[in-house]
């Protein structure tokens, strides 16, 4: 089962070594041509436009997608659609908004082109050693995937979750609970930082919570990282990017008459850490960093 591959960013590039390590056989495209050589030095067959790649893949071809969701999606399938044919299959992994993804399904669907739409999460580590995915679209369409679906995983970390679509809404409601869960980490730490106790070492209290505490977890394994490198994070503003993923989760949330106060309370904070950043805001940064590359704000 070869597979063309579009988008060699910090998670599309691992997902690409990952599908490497489990014996299937990718042709790697990106726009800029730097990722192309980069991952070419690893024996990955690469391609430099999307004609070649296409070119490159067996007669029913199966094209994952990993690039910024939104329009740089619509004009990569765009581009493809010329080199497409009947029962192909277009897979988004990237951080698409559901409805989008709904309306790309009923496009290539007139067009008898499948789509399917997998949420991604599990940050750089997981995609370069075993993922976590949801899955939405056709499942008869899903069942001939699960192959790659199954070998870029974490066991027992995919499942198909419905129809189209649904893959990317799980994904969405993930990201709206990782920001609460993220602020309320950096609140827990802040509280630490200003209490009575001034001499308290946060990576050995982040050890300690991620052996057996009741919020035992990745995230804290990724806490006491960041604090190993920078133990009272003295190096970086406390200034959080992001936020596309939780307004739509609070925007869903709200059309579909659903409470998100804590999800809605982080995304603020988030907003309001641009003016006036505080010790939560670089726990919540650092950990970004640390799980999904994202970037710093680092102090001169």
């Amino acid at each position: 089962m070869k597979l063309g591959f579009v988008g060699l960013g910090r998670m599309g590039f691992n997902i690409v070594l990952n599908l490497k390590d489990h014996k299937i056989p990718v042709v790697a495209y990106n726009r800029s041509p730097e990722p192309v050589k980069e991952i070419k030095k690893h024996g990955v067959d690469v391609a430099y436009s999307i004609e070649e790649l296409i070119g490159k893949l067996p007669k029913r071809k199966i094209i994952w997608i990993m690039v910024t969701a939104g329009k740089p999606v619509d004009a990569v399938i765009e581009e493809m659609l010329p080199y497409l044919k009947k029962d192909d299959i277009v897979i988004d992994g990237g951080n698409s908004f559901y409805k989008d993804s709904i309306r790309m399904y009923n496009y290539l669907k007139k067009k008898k082109i499948n789509f399917i739409d997998i949420g991604t999460s599990g940050g750089l580590s997981g995609a370069r050693h075993g993922a976590c995915l949801t899955i939405g679209g056709d499942n008869n369409i899903f069942k001939k995937i699960e192959p790659i679906c199954k070998a870029v995983s974490v066991k027992d970390g995919y499942a198909y979750v419905g129809e189209a679509g649904a893959g990317h809404f799980v994904k969405m409601v993930h990201n709206g609970i990782e920001y609460a869960w993220l602020q309320s980490i950096g609140e827990g730490f802040e509280l630490l930082f200003k209490g009575p106790y001034k001499n308290l070492d946060f990576r050995k209290i982040s050890k300690v919570w991620k052996n057996g505490s009741i919020i035992q977890s990745k995230i804290v394994g990724w806490a006491e990282d960041a604090f190993k490198k920078d133990p009272k994070l003295s190096r970086i503003e406390g200034i959080v990017g992001g936020g596309e993923t939780g307004e739509w989760t609070v925007k869903t949330a709200k059309e579909f008459n659903v409470d998100v106060d804590s999800i809605k309370l982080a995304l603020e904070e988030r907003k309001k850490s641009k003016k006036k950043p505080r010790f939560a805001g670089k726990v919540v940064a650092a950990l970004r960093n640390e799980f999904g590359g994202h970037e710093v704000i680092r102090k001169d």
